[in-house]
């Protein structure tokens, strides 16, 4: 379940792109639904993705923590993230984004959204006890969201860690061939780079854009790898980045 949750999630990120829908409103609506499980707000992801976008790989990127001086706070943060990664991104998503960034209508929109969750998840538990079967019900919606928060681990770090430093969208982002049946659950977002160089092209046409890519993404040596968890292992075993680091190990790529 936590497996198909990382789908789901992928189908809201597409909304953050107005993509998923040819109509603006439907892709708040199904963004907005889609991420209730997360209680975090729809348009909280949707400003922080969109900075991201905008500031790949830079000081200015708020998705960057991987990037330090590799103290002891950046291991700290990158091996947290990398085990219960879910928990921390309900926190920045729903205190820390919010209250840094918001003000005005967005802040009465994402403070609306967590209200709405937290009725919701009030009237549910209210029907849970009133059958008897509240634990059955935590169960079933924590369970796949731990599970859930390890998979959206795994991606988020392969998707960028290791690559060029402020290089820009093509060259400071990674590419996961993985397997068809991977890339049809999460609806090809490891066809990534394709994905930061045209946001605006969907899901199901990654693919074909990655074909059509190649060429440019070999000129640049890009990075292109097979495995989602030989990466993540990979950067288990490296730790959190610095920019020394960083430099030295796209130096030897091009050896």
């Amino acid at each position: 379940m936590g497996y198909i949750q990382m789908g789901i999630m992928t189908f809201m990120h597409d909304c953050t792109h107005s993509v998923l829908f040819k109509e603006k409103w439907k892709n708040s609506a199904f963004g907005t639904f889609a991420i209730i499980p997360m209680f975090i707000s729809f348009i909280s992801f949707k400003e922080d993705h969109l900075l991201h976008h905008r500031h790949n790989r830079t000081h200015k990127d708020p998705d960057a923590f991987t990037m330090g001086k590799r103290g002891i706070g950046d291991y700290i943060l990158f091996y947290a993230y990398g085990l219960v990664g879910v928990f921390l991104t309900a926190i920045q998503f729903t205190f820390i984004f919010p209250i840094q960034k918001f003000k005005g209508a967005k802040a009465l929109i994402h403070w609306a959204e967590i209200a709405l969750h937290l009725a919701l998840a009030a009237a549910i538990f209210y029907w849970a006890f009133s059958q008897g079967i509240a634990s059955e019900v935590f169960a079933i919606w924590f369970w796949p969201l731990v599970f859930f928060g390890f998979f959206n681990s795994v991606r988020f770090v392969a998707e960028h860690y290791g690559t060029p430093w402020n290089s820009g969208q093509l060259a400071g982002t990674r590419t996961i061939i993985s397997n068809q049946v991977n890339s049809w659950f999460w609806n090809n977002i490891n066809y990534h780079i394709g994905h930061h160089v045209y946001p605006a092209v969907p899901w199901y046409n990654l693919q074909k854009l990655h074909a059509l890519m190649l060429p440019e993404i070999k000129s640049q040596n890009a990075i292109v790898d097979k495995s989602y968890f030989a990466v993540f292992w990979d950067a288990m075993v490296r730790g959190p980045e610095s920019l020394e680091q960083n430099i030295k190990l796209n130096a030897s790529r091009t050896l």
